[in-house]
């Protein structure tokens, strides 16, 4: 296998393409696969929902995508990275390049909103000086320029996630992977935070975003990917939420 996939490296990344799967299956110690043969090609700048019900494999592509979980077959390739052969050791240093957003925030919740952003700066050793000057102007951009002091606890369900995004984006990733964003949060701030997204898009970041929120998926008219039963079942320019017919 490793042979095979060393000759076949770059064989299908396009050179605008950021993220790309071929025929990647994950079956898990009970034998039912998580994915299925999917093939994904997604390009730098690009913004993407994915969608399905509960078991549909989503959670396992973004685990697949961060490297967390290795594929039982076929190849990803990521930023130039390949997956299946990346060394342990250069794992961490892909990884400062993605940038990912969970629905229950995972703040630190003895640290303020600065000490949370910075964090993920002195995770990589980043300067006392360039952490004092990249955090206050990460904050500004999230809409929370006023609230470097306060804690998660004083914070409204959207100023949190603002805070995850913001520590998710102040190391500049090229990808930020969000996953159900807006799952804990109310219409009003879940349509804040995906005009947040959506401008972070439109700064050239490429934005995942695992969701179920129908509303949302309709109104954006984004590209779509819909999976179901560990398979890619549609894929659409300015998509929508597909029912399930069964």
């Amino acid at each position: 296998m490793a042979k095979e996939l060393r000759g076949r490296k770059k064989k299908n990344i396009s050179g605008d393409e950021i993220i790309t799967m071929n025929n990647v299956s994950k079956a898990y110690a009970t034998g039912a696969p998580a994915l299925n043969g999917v093939d994904l090609h997604i390009k730098k700048g690009e913004f993407v929902f994915i969608v399905g019900d509960s078991g549909s494999g989503k959670s396992t592509l973004i685990k697949l995508l961060l490297r967390e979980l290795v594929p039982t077959s076929g190849e990803i390739n990521v930023m130039g990275y390949d997956l299946i052969r990346i060394r342990h050791r250069k794992i961490p240093k892909f990884r400062r390049n993605l940038g990912i957003v969970f629905q229950d925030f995972r703040l630190l919740k003895d640290r303020n909103v600065y000490e949370n952003v910075a964090f993920a700066q002195r995770i990589i050793q980043m300067p006392g000086k360039e952490i004092k000057r990249n955090v206050p102007s990460i904050l500004a951009t999230v809409g929370l320029a006023g609230k470097y002091k306060a804690k998660p606890r004083q914070l409204s369900g959207g100023e949190q996630q603002r805070v995850a995004i913001a520590r998710a984006l102040v190391n500049r990733p090229s990808i930020l992977l969000a996953d159900e964003p807006t799952g804990n949060l109310d219409p009003k701030n879940s349509w804040e935070i995906m005009k947040l997204l959506e401008q972070i898009n439109e700064n050239g970041t490429t934005v995942l975003v695992v969701t179920h929120n129908r509303e949302i998926v309709n109104a954006m008219q984004k590209r779509v990917i819909t999976m179901k039963k560990g398979v890619v079942v549609s894929d659409e320019e300015k998509g929508g939420y597909i029912d399930d017919e069964d």
